[in-house]
């Protein structure tokens, strides 16, 4: 099972949705790195599940405990463990799947594979396990923001409502909105889609993007460990995500080599690009501009009406679940987002360090 993301600023981690603690071990981060406790747990507080009216109802504080590798507010330069206690999780409200499988969840491909799973909020699958993703992201945003690094996620849709992307100003704090939703309208016709799913039982999916500021030229690696790759694998390691595109992604198989070549430019002596369809990247190596990207996501497979599945022993069954699940997952999957692009980035970061004498 593959429990260790990255290279050398790496995140192994464990634990199950309804076991005692999830956690993880951080390794490669430099020393003498000044770690912000307070960010770390600001940004598991924009993950955690309970926090508005649009998120699962479970209520976990998700108050990290950091064991090892930080000394007097500074990191040793030796691995950084740390905890993160289960307190509010309810079995018994899986006890009716336990010999069934759910449509679109993990429990027929874990079975099929490991000859057993944990029925209890999916264990090892659930997204419960993303937060251990967020304590090592936020260290390693803390990591680029020494070097002028900025990574900013927000919600671009729900089903298909649109955030106006020229309404987006990344300056303002749009946490205030509960979809994380930066155009104010499109949050509150978001809102009351996902309001309304939900008091049908029915959930939505929809999309993230990201944009990442101040990369210098040079970071990632030209063959198999290409930078938008590497962002590309990150996304895709997150529960319920269906897509990944950089730059002009799909749009760009529609235009001419006239139309979607980024021409350089000199200004000042600084090199930069008229346009960046490239979306900062190119031959799998940051250019020095934005990268973005755009993440999708599915549905919440749980859903509260009855679904046709099948049980262990292939009969076939009439489904119903309980429990407190996500209408929609996207509003906290931002931190994750920009989690994963900080783990990447600050692993490609410390390897660009030996590229050259």
């Amino acid at each position: 099972m593959g429990n260790t993301f990255g290279n050398l600023f790496k995140l192994t981690s464990f634990g199950e949705s309804h076991g005692s603690m999830i956690g993880g071990i951080i390794e490669g981060c430099p020393a003498g790195l000044e770690i912000n406790e307070d960010l770390i747990q600001k940004d598991l507080d924009r993950r955690k599940p309970g926090q508005s009216k649009v998120t699962s109802s479970r209520k976990e504080d998700d108050k990290v405990q950091l064991l090892s590798g930080i000394l007097e507010g500074k990191s040793t330069g030796t691995p950084i463990g740390f905890l993160i206690p289960n307190n509010n999780s309810k079995s018994k409200d899986y006890s009716n799947i336990k010999d069934v499988f759910r449509p679109s969840h993990a429990d027929y491909t874990y079975e099929e594979k490991y000859g057993l799973r944990d029925y209890r909020g999916g264990g090892r699958s659930s997204a419960r396990e993303t937060a251990c993703r967020v304590v090592a992201g936020s260290i390693a945003k803390q990591l680029l923001n020494n070097y002028g690094i900025n990574i900013s996620a927000y919600v671009l849709s729900i089903g298909n409502i649109f955030a106006d992307e020229k309404n987006v100003d990344l300056n303002k704090d749009y946490d205030s909105s509960i979809v994380r939703c930066p155009d104010n309208d499109a949050s509150d016709k978001m809102i009351n889609l996902i309001t309304e799913l939900k008091s049908k039982g029915n959930t939505v999916g929809g999309q993230i993007k990201c944009i990442i500021c101040g990369v210098s030229p040079g970071l990632g690696e030209p063959i198999f460990d290409k930078l938008h790759a590497d962002l590309g694998k990150a996304m895709l390691s997150i529960n319920a995500v269906k897509g990944f595109e950089y730059g002009s992604g799909f749009s760009g198989s529609k235009m001419t080599g006239t139309e979607h070549n980024d021409e350089f430019i000199v200004e000042n002596g600084n090199v930069s690009t008229k346009t960046n369809n490239s979306g900062g990247i190119q031959g799998g190596i940051s250019n020095g501009e934005e990268i973005y990207f755009k993440v999708a996501f599915k549905p919440v497979a749980t859903i509260m009406s009855k679904q046709n599945s099948i049980d262990k022993e292939k009969n076939n069954v009439e489904l119903s679940v309980k429990g407190r699940h996500d209408p929609c997952v996207v509003p906290r999957a931002v931190p994750i987002v920009e989690s994963m692009a900080a783990i990447v980035l600050a692993d490609h970061l410390l390897r660009n360090r030996s590229s050259k004498l």
